[in-house]
């Protein structure tokens, strides 16, 4: 139903909640329509969810990027 309301297929919007497939900027303009919100609202939760994810593997990422160090002159 949400599918056929939001005019896009339904695999895209089952990937979407099944965490197949992320909100790209259309399906956030259009759910941002049908339920009167905004599409940054979505964009949001979508980036929310990418660091969500991202920081899983922030163990590897520190063992591998030597932070900048401040000099002093």
């Amino acid at each position: 139903a949400l599918a056929v309301a939001l005019r896009v297929s339904a695999p895209r919007i089952n990937d979407v909640i099944r965490q197949k497939r992320g909100v790209s900027i259309d399906t956030a303009l259009r759910l941002a329509r049908y339920f009167n919100t905004t599409p940054q609202f979505w964009m949001n939760l979508q980036i929310s969810y990418d660091l969500k994810i991202a920081k899983q593997n922030m163990t590897k990422i520190e063992n591998e990027i030597i932070p900048l160090q401040a000099t002093t002159a």
